[in-house]
């Protein structure tokens, strides 16, 4: 693939209306072409960043349902300024797009998959990543029925994932990449496992951030990982800490966002209760 793809990406910026740039890269985070205007330090960072979230989101697709089939369809990042999305461009390749937070976000879809198939001659794979299957090493897939033990249980955390049908669960990290919480049934490894990867995802979801065109840095707000068989969200929870939380294919998702971001609120300190005790 040469750099001279770079012209068919422009097919995005000037079609959809607030859309400012286009980025294909490959999986090992190599950049393939880029819109015009984009520094060529940025379109490396973008590069680099997006090829680590995918390895990372490939690892812990077991969170969102133990399925046999676990592909990764689309990465959406929302930060304060704008939007990313993050599409398959067939074997070893992705396509990202950034936008104003006023897109329209079906037609922006729009654009990038009919470029995909515009690429197809040069990129012959479907645009899926089979996510794989999850091993603890013990011959399990998905470790979540052990207790994970007094004092770890957010009981906030509980009530939205039994409100919402579909949702699994649900991971309260501190600052420093740490779980301080969980909804009941998932183990404290698999807990640990998550958090280790979510921390690796929200660094390379932030470090995007100029991409969308912003002259600084601006609030990173969530992260939404979309796969075959369930969803997987990660959003700001204040104080530098975030949630992390999964869903089912056919889970109520936008009433599971509204109730995980209303949640927030009630898991800092002195307002959640875990395990049964004030934090």
């Amino acid at each position: 693939m040469s750099a001279d793809l770079s012209w068919m990406l422009e097919d995005i910026v000037r079609n959809v209306p607030k859309a400012r740039h286009a980025v294909l890269l490959s999986a090992d985070g190599l950049p393939r072409g880029a819109t015009e205007g984009l520094p060529a330090k940025d379109v490396r960072t973008i590069s680099a960043a997006m090829a680590g979230m995918q390895s990372l989101s490939r690892a812990i697709a077991h969170f969102a349902g133990d399925a046999d089939e676990r592909q990764w369809a689309q990465t959406i990042i929302e930060f304060e300024h704008g939007w990313i999305f993050l599409i398959g461009a067939g074997q070893g390749a992705y396509l990202a797009a950034a936008a104003a937070p006023e897109v329209d976000m079906q037609q922006i879809s729009f654009r990038m998959h009919r470029l995909v198939a515009r690429l197809g001659d040069n990129l012959t794979s479907p645009p899926r990543v089979d996510a794989g299957k999850a091993d603890d090493g013990d011959g399990t897939r998905d470790r979540t029925t052990t207790s994970p033990g007094t004092g770890f249980v957010l009981d906030v955390l509980d009530e939205v994932v039994r409100d919402v049908h579909g949702a699994r669960h649900a991971v309260l990290l501190g600052g420093d990449g740490l779980p301080r919480g969980a909804t009941s049934g998932l183990s404290r490894d698999l807990a640990d496992t998550i958090a280790a990867a979510m921390t690796g995802i929200h660094a390379y979801s932030r470090v995007t951030s100029p991409f969308t065109g912003a002259a600084a840095e601006s609030e990173w707000r969530q992260t939404v990982i979309e796969f075959e068989h369930g969803w997987i969200f990660l959003i700001a929870a204040g104080r530098g800490a975030f949630l992390a939380a999964a869903a089912d294919r056919d889970a109520d998702i936008e009433d599971f966002s509204t109730r995980l971001h209303g949640v927030v609120p009630r898991l800092n300190p002195g307002h959640a209760r875990v395990g049964g005790d004030d934090a």
